[in-house]
């Protein structure tokens, strides 16, 4: 049987528009599911929308629309991006379906019935925008310590979740646990919080009706976080232990921004300890985007839109950029200058300018058919031994979610290859009859290399290592039976390559 791998992107907020941040995140986890499949996991990858709170009951009378009619029209948005970013998303759940709600009531009412859902008062400080209650030692004049925006004091009847109770079982989970919150430094930031004590959860709202009432007592809608949290069992069909619940859960890895990093390294994991469950073997927290060094905001009108730059510079070029230019669990700035630089000098110098120098030559040497290779000289077997650690590497960086650092030892053997092509020198062994098994032992390896380059960039950039593999002969999907070297066969006709990137003119 195979082994399995569950992995989750966040459920992204119906009231926001999707924006460069949202589609790095689920691009991250697409590239991963790719590359799990490929190794041959049996994947399961969600994605989905977060539908119910008080902001998207506002916004939606704002509209003189339902929340649910917004909703609706919101989601297409999310969906329709993930399909152009070529997301491979096994299941979207909509927390307005069924399905969620059957799951989330199920364990509200098992976890009232023994005793870790209270009925009591609650009266702090609210934050609308981020839905958060604040103490009054957190609020300073009056303003949210997240979004800066002001808060305002409410006190209503509210269901509490007995989250104190978990403080020291949390803190053992998490010392016995070291890999289950990523990156380390968001490790000690959490240890530190629980350890000053946790406080009791408000887990229920009356001051608004746009969510899953509380079973018993319908003016009570569930609180949006134990709602949201939620979606990563609905969505394999929990209650129901047969199926996808029983096959998948625990999550091996939620990815996650790292403003929502105490809802599912806190609160996530008290609600299913309560509750009897497993908890997820790994929450992994990545950093924020700027934008040519600014915060990204609305008010600044400085939201990269990601549909915008996909039909501007490709969708590969996206994937790539976005998974190359920032060590993943690090802040990172976009401009559009990095962009066109990433394009000019990693896509179309090194990458796409390697298979066409190669296919070009092998099209002027030897008819465009690859010949065998004979017996390795000691630049040949190096490059061979470059290509073949790599694999070893990237599957260790995949491991460690580390993209960036992935795609950088893929790119030193695309060097390699280009240096490799300066040092043996095709053109002069070409003039010379007698070194012409010499010259067809170079080209083999010089294509056999970038076989295995284009497949281990499979996850990364879909539809260029298709295109990569097509021109070199190679109809099989990457596989990891076929990620070794030495399976491109002699006899094999490849095609002269067009340039895969065209450069982009900066003056323009």
């Amino acid at each position: 049987m195979r082994p399995t791998f569950y992995l989750t992107t966040p459920i992204y907020y119906v009231n926001d528009v999707p924006h460069i941040g949202h589609a790095y995140t689920t691009v991250a986890a697409d590239l991963l599911a790719r590359y799990k499949r490929m190794k041959g996991f049996d994947v399961f990858f969600l994605t989905g929308s977060d539908e119910h709170g008080q902001k998207v009951e506002k916004a939606a009378q704002t509209n003189g629309e339902t929340p649910l009619e917004l909703a609706d029209r919101v989601v297409k948005r999310f969906q329709s991006l993930w399909q152009k970013l070529g997301v491979s998303n096994n299941d979207f759940i909509r927390t307005t379906q069924e399905r969620h709600k059957l799951g989330v009531t199920k364990i509200f009412r098992q976890l009232m019935e023994q005793g870790d859902i209270y009925l009591g008062e609650y009266e702090d400080w609210y934050c609308t925008p981020c839905e958060t209650f604040w103490t009054e030692t957190q609020v300073a004049e009056g303003k949210c310590p997240d979004c800066n925006r002001p808060v305002e004091k409410l006190k209503e009847e509210s269901y509490f979740f007995r989250m104190s109770a978990y403080t020291e079982r949390l803190l053992a989970y998490i010392e016995d646990n070291p890999d289950f919150i990523q990156p380390k430094n968001r490790r000690n930031e959490i240890i530190s919080f629980v350890k000053e004590g946790l406080r009791d959860l408000s887990v229920s709202r009356t001051s608004f009706s746009w969510g899953i009432p509380v079973p018993g007592n319908e003016r009570h809608v569930i609180y949006v976080w134990f709602d949201a949290l939620t979606n990563y069992l609905t969505a394999l069909g929990y209650p129901d232990k047969e199926g996808n619940y029983g096959r998948y859960w625990p999550a091996d890895v939620h990815l996650i921004g790292k403003d929502i990093l105490r809802f599912h390294t806190v609160y996530w994991p008290t609600f299913l300890m309560a509750a009897g469950l497993p908890i997820p073997k790994k929450v992994f927290a990545h950093g924020w985007w700027t934008v040519e060094g600014q915060k990204m905001s609305k008010s600044l009108q400085n939201v990269v839109e990601p549909n915008m730059l996909i039909d501007k510079y490709g969708v590969d070029v996206v994937r790539y950029f976005l998974m190359r230019e920032v060590p993943f669990g690090l802040d990172g700035d976009f401009s559009h200058s990095s962009l066109i630089n990433r394009i000019n000098s990693d896509l179309a110098n090194d990458l796409g300018n390697l298979l066409s120098r190669s296919t070009a030559m092998l099209a002027k040497y030897f008819n465009g058919i690859l010949p065998d290779a004979a017996n390795l000289s000691d630049l040949d077997t190096a490059l061979k031994q470059k290509t073949e650690n790599m694999l070893s590497v990237v599957d260790n960086c995949m491991d460690e979610l580390a993209f960036s650092k992935a795609l950088q030892s893929i790119w030193e053997v695309i060097s390699a290859g280009n240096k490799y092509i300066d040092e043996t020198a095709p053109w002069a062994m070409a003039k010379d009859p007698s070194k012409k098994e010499q010259l067809g032992t170079v080209m083999y390896c010089l294509l056999e290399s970038q076989r295995l380059i284009h497949s281990v960039l499979s996850p990364f950039m879909p539809d260029t290592s298709r295109k990569a593999l097509g021109f070199l002969g190679w109809e099989q999907e990457p596989d990891a039976d076929n990620l070794k070297w030495g399976l491109l066969s002699a006899g094999t006709v490849i095609e002269k390559a067009e340039a895969l990137f065209p450069r982009i003119d900066t003056k323009e």
